[in-house]
């Protein structure tokens, strides 16, 4: 009998506040038992009421998240990985060669290696600029832009350095230069191509952006 009322006692005070828990404490004190029997009933009822309330203490509830460490091999792996590029990897047809290396033959004969492929780079540059058209024959015969065009030169053989030139500046991955233009400045008749930010000067022509 006494077990029974035992874990009764115990599963009422699971569920009662702190108030009665305190006066049924009391009233256990005023029964008859024996000092034996009160101070078992007392350590069995304290420790019942602290294990039934789960602990507020931060640092037992806390869930511990330990950070994940790289291994030194992973981190190499991570460091290793190339940095993502925009650049664009160009093919270009025969008849766009061809014609490239006909504009550079019309527009730089008599000029350096360099000076050609510069010629060609301009033209290449072009194709991704706005303002322009995006394909090398649209830039070349684009209205205006290229005197040999006009006069009919670019209708000329071109020779095997301007063939190698065009071919360069279109496989190379940074061109010669950065200009969208071009002239001979002891030619160039326009006032407004003059007003263009020179680049750099190969040869005889002026490159300006």
């Amino acid at each position: 009998m006494t077990a029974k009322f035992t874990a009764l006692a115990v599963f009422l005070l699971c569920f009662m506040p702190a108030a009665k828990i305190e006066h049924t404490h009391a009233s256990l004190l005023s029964t008859k038992k024996t000092k034996h029997e009160e101070a078992k009933w007392l350590t069995h009822i304290e420790k019942d009421r602290y294990e039934s309330f789960p602990s507020l203490s931060a640092d037992k509830d806390q869930k511990k998240i330990k950070p994940i460490k790289l291994s030194a091999h992973t981190e190499k792996k991570e460091n290793d990985k190339p940095d993502k590029t925009t650049e664009k990897k160009e093919t270009y047809t025969t008849s766009e060669k061809e014609l490239l290396s006909r504009l550079v033959h019309a527009e730089a004969k008599g000029e350096s290696y360099k000076g050609k492929v510069a010629v060609a780079s301009v033209v290449l540059n072009r194709t991704e600029k706005k303002g322009f058209p995006d394909t090398i024959r649209g830039v070349i015969y684009q209205k205006n832009a290229f005197e040999p065009v006009g006069n009919g030169s670019i209708n000329q053989k071109p020779d095997k350095e301007s063939i190698a030139a065009a071919k360069e500046a279109m496989s190379s991955k940074n061109r010669e230069t950065d200009a969208i233009f071009f002239y001979n400045p002891k030619t160039a008749s326009d006032n407004w191509i003059r007003s263009r930010k020179t680049v750099e000067k190969i040869g005889r022509h002026v490159f300006a952006i």
